[in-house]
């Protein structure tokens, strides 16, 4: 199991990636090197992933310091906090929802995000999603930033299948099964291949994907 730690293995991957592939090598010569993009551990990360989720990032980054202002970054201050009271803090009513069964999950030990760090991917991501509010999206973008797993790809996340449709030159975005098929030929990097394609994508549309 690869873990991403610094910029010397996202070089690595860049490299292998840009060798077998070459649209790679040249989506680096227009948008730069990836960045590294390694987040904390544990709840707080989590949480921050679920708050970004369908916000744009500036809504996003906002809501956030008011949730760590608050000091609502720990399951129990989530599940002290009344539905109003996190509401109010820019949570939507599903969002305190997921935020509420994450709390609950991780208190009852249903949820060890210490076994999703260390075990097997696949074993980590049913455990990730079973918990309400977690679905395949979030379960990824947290094993590849926040643990740093190498070999996980968001093939539900739009932004990559518009990067691949764009890099690729495709007739059509890419469904997530598409993607997820031709990612497999990107294996042991498929991490790093994803933050080639969310750098491609800020390049070519001049937004952030995630």
């Amino acid at each position: 199991m690869r873990i991403i730690e610094t910029e010397a293995d996202i070089a690595e991957g860049v490299a292998h990636l840009s060798a077998i592939e070459p649209r790679f090598a040249g989506a680096i010569e227009i948008a730069g090197m990836p960045p590294l993009r390694r987040r904390a551990q544990g709840f707080s990360p989590l949480l921050q992933i679920i708050v970004g989720q369908q916000v744009s990032v500036a809504a996003a980054n906002g809501i956030w310091g008011r949730v760590t202002e608050a000091g609502v970054d720990t399951p129990a201050r989530v599940l002290a906090m009344t539905e109003d009271e996190l509401r109010a803090l820019g949570l939507s009513r599903p969002k305190v929802r997921y935020a509420k069964a994450i709390a609950d999950a991780l208190h009852s030990r249903s949820l060890d995000l210490d076994f999703c760090a260390k075990g097997d991917v696949d074993d980590a991501m049913a455990m990730l999603t079973a918990v309400k509010g977690i679905g395949t999206w979030t379960a990824q973008i947290y094993l590849m930033f926040c643990v740093g797993r190498a070999d996980i790809f968001a093939d539900k996340d739009l932004a990559l299948q518009e990067s691949a449709r764009v890099l690729f030159d495709l007739d059509a975005r890419p469904t997530h099964t598409e993607i997820a098929a031709m990612a497999e030929q990107w294996s042991p990097w498929r991490g790093v291949a994803a933050r080639i394609l969310w750098s491609y994508y800020r390049h070519a549309k001049g937004r952030e994907g995630v």
